[in-house]
């Protein structure tokens, strides 16, 4: 089997720029970004697994409570949603 690398940018051409991918990660992760300012009105336990919608060179573009928000956000704008495990 032979494996290929892509760079973000080439990965992010294959479906640029409506190809969006959805990952799961621990709130932890989003309040260790953010000022806790920000994050003030949200009730969040770092142990709770929310869901990251990326761009496919990577960028974060939201963060949703559950899997199938997370899908129907990319696909309310016209994005193309694939999972990542």
């Amino acid at each position: 089997m032979q494996t290929h690398f892509f760079t973000k940018e080439a990965f992010a051409a294959l479906g640029a720029p409506e190809l969006v991918y959805v990952r799961p990660v621990k709130a932890s992760e989003v309040i260790a970004e953010h000022p806790a300012e920000a994050l003030k009105s949200f009730d969040l336990d770092p142990e709770q697994t929310l869901y990251a919608l990326h761009r496919a060179d990577g960028v974060r573009l939201a963060v949703l409570a559950d899997r199938s928000s997370a899908i129907e956000a990319a696909v309310a704008h016209a994005l193309a949603p694939v999972s990542v495990h």
